[in-house]
């Protein structure tokens, strides 16, 4: 087994990787490349400087989880293989699933995946005369957006405001036709030909309570959600991650790493929204603290090909993650303001306080803007994980803090 893994990232889905990986057991050294203050009180944390690769391959890892995107789409994982380092993490052509959402609209035609029908547009004079004519609509930038490049349009006229807003040279826009029914995340774990699904995860991306406000990156999420059942999973495994993972291998694009489906479960069926190339942020803090074992095999199997006959084992209590943000995300967030009350939180194994957006400053854990923390808390059902999640959260203060009060409660 590796002795030595290198943990890609700055934010709470990175700190939840640390705490499972720290959780396995092992007399492993855990190095996280940046990290944040949260994950230094657990792991040596390490500079990235301007070249993340060199600095993940200065460590001389036995095994690199990456957990952000950017890093991925830039070519991080590819220059780890040129190395002969093993990569939880897709390569910059696989990592397209992504980066590009007319590549995935692409490739899920390909594939025989359902999903919603979609125009693409280069030119912004096009789609936004596509948009006036469109109705009801939902317009989305063919680029990474830390989840904020989606606009959801009642009529024309805001989807043509739209296709204004989120338009950039040299970018692509899509505009699909807007799908009707709740939404959920099921990630798998890929290695290029199998897949081992997760626990299904429910994000909850508006800002405000009742699923008002703007897109954020992500404002909670609900581990399994009562509408999640295996016959569900089943499903998305043998109609969407299987046939996916099957059309990239055949364009020579093998994924490695977690392959995200994001869908809505419509009244005809599941459709495909989108895909992401690793975990989902906050999703993973659901899903990561109802892991029972050594998440270390997997993402080794995962990367060397060998994850069949792989199993994992979970806690059956729901998890549910909620997230604090900082004043006036997401938009140009506060930051520097002192966080207080972290150590009266109450965290323990079915408990986790998990650092994103925090700085040090003065010997003092102020916030860095954007979304502070994550408390994810496990419970014998969403009633009692919500109490338990929202209970250490009212003992966390900072200036400008917004959390939603309402993530898992239908």
């Amino acid at each position: 087994m590796p002795a030595k893994v290198v943990v890609v990232g700055s934010g709470a889905r990175e700190h939840a990787l640390v705490r499972a990986l720290r959780q396995g057991g092992g007399s492993r050294e855990i190095v996280a490349i940046p990290g944040n203050p949260g994950i230094a009180k657990e792991v040596r944390c390490a500079t990235a400087g301007s070249d993340l690769a060199a600095a993940a391959l200065a460590e001389k890892p036995d095994l690199v989880v990456v957990g952000p995107e950017a890093p991925l789409a830039e070519g991080f994982a590819d220059k780890l293989a040129l190395k002969g380092v093993a990569c939880f993490g897709p390569s910059q052509r696989a990592a397209q699933i992504e980066s590009s959402k007319a590549f995935a609209k692409d490739v899920m035609r390909a594939a025989g995946v359902p999903t919603a029908q979609a125009a693409v547009f280069d030119d912004r004079d096009k789609a936004r005369a596509y948009a006036l004519q469109a109705g009801p609509c939902v317009v989305k930038l063919d680029g990474l957006a830390a989840g904020k490049g989606v606009v959801v349009a009642d009529d024309g006229k805001q989807a043509a405001a739209a296709v204004d807003e989120l338009y950039k040279p040299g970018l692509r826009l899509l505009i699909e036709e807007r799908l009707e029914g709740p939404e959920i995340s099921i990630i798998a774990l890929c290695d290029g030909e199998h897949v081992l699904p997760l626990p299904p995860a429910r994000d909850h991306k508006r800002l405000l309570d009742g699923d008002k406000g703007p897109n954020t990156g992500g404002m909670g999420a609900v581990c399994s959600p009562p509408d999640a059942t295996q016959a569900l999973v089943d499903e998305t495994v043998r109609t969407v991650l299987l046939p996916t993972a099957r059309e990239l291998a055949r364009r020579g694009m093998a994924f490695v790493g977690a392959l995200y489906a994001g869908l809505m479960l419509t009244p005809r069926g599941i459709r495909v929204l989108e895909f992401n190339c690793r975990l989902g942020d906050p999703e993973a803090q659901a899903i990561l603290i109802r892991l029972r074992g050594d998440p270390l095999p997997l993402f080794l199997a995962t990367a060397d090909g060998k994850l069949k006959g792989h199993e994992a084992v979970w806690d059956k209590r729901t998890a549910v993650a909620v997230v604090a943000a900082s004043q006036n995300y997401p938009g140009t967030p506060r930051a520097l303001d002192e966080i207080k009350g972290l150590d009266d939180a109450g965290e323990g194994e079915d408990l986790w306080v998990l650092h994103a957006g925090t700085r040090t400053r003065e010997g003092r854990t102020v916030t860095g803007g954007g979304r502070v923390l994550t408390v994810a808390a496990l419970g014998a059902n969403s009633e009692a994980a919500r109490k338990k999640a929202y209970g250490a959260l009212s003992k966390i203060h900072f200036d400008g803090m917004q959390f939603r009060g309402d993530i898992a409660a239908s």
